[in-house]
């Protein structure tokens, strides 16, 4: 009861990051729930209506692959943002992004997903990649401590509301496989929240973490 297998993701497809590879996993794990990092209004009921109509999928990577999926299985899609990033993350995203260093860091980072997929989303190296961005992005603002701060403070309660409302879901509603998929520039904070939120919450999820 209350398996949740974490998944590491991007928002658009690139490569072997794309709807198919992605439906593929999901099928494997066949779960009946699917938590994505996204906005209720990010599938609308109009484009919804565009699918179950007309086949169109959506431009989002990760609804096309539920799309897909819905194929082949019935599920409960849940949406787990009732926000988005802050103004303060937007800013700092937009100055450190002209640092060509940083550039080339993301254009590695992309070729690397572009080549290996999911496979590389889900893996240390992934993971240690995006730590080497974040401290050259500290590093770039070090002039700005109060963006820096106010910009990590935004990421912070935005992956934290994200697991508030995936602990909310589990209290009400039983299921037995289900899925939590999150981009992955979060995937070491996120982690670590899980590891900590399973020895506090009354509610215990057995968290599966995918990983290659």
């Amino acid at each position: 009861m209350y398996n949740i297998t974490f998944i590491s993701t991007t928002h658009k497809e690139n490569g072997l990051c794309n709807a198919n590879e992605l439906c593929k996993i999901i099928e494997q794990i066949a779960p009946k729930v699917i938590f994505l990092e996204a906005l209720k209004d990010t599938y609308s009921k109009y484009q919804e209506h565009l699918f179950c109509n007309y086949g169109v999928f959506n431009s989002k990577l990760e609804i096309a692959a539920i799309q897909k999926y819905s194929y082949k299985s019935t599920f409960k899609y849940f949406p787990v943002l009732d926000n988005g990033l802050s103004d303060a993350f937007e800013e700092k995203y937009e100055i450190v992004t002209r640092h060509i260093e940083l550039q080339r860091k993301i254009e590695n980072f992309n070729a690397l997903s572009y080549k290996y997929g999911f496979k590389f989303l889900n893996s240390d190296v992934s993971v240690q990649l995006q730590e080497d961005m974040r401290k050259l992005e500290s590093a770039i603002l070090n002039r700005d401590t109060v963006l820096n701060k106010d910009a990590a403070d935004a990421i912070d309660s935005y992956e934290n509301e994200m697991l508030k409302n995936i602990y909310s879901y589990s209290k009400t509603n039983q299921f037995d496989k289900a899925i939590f998929m999150c981009g992955a520039a979060h995937r070491k904070s996120v982690i670590e929240k899980i590891n900590e939120l399973n020895t506090n919450k009354e509610i215990k999820l057995d968290w599966q973490i995918l990983k290659f």
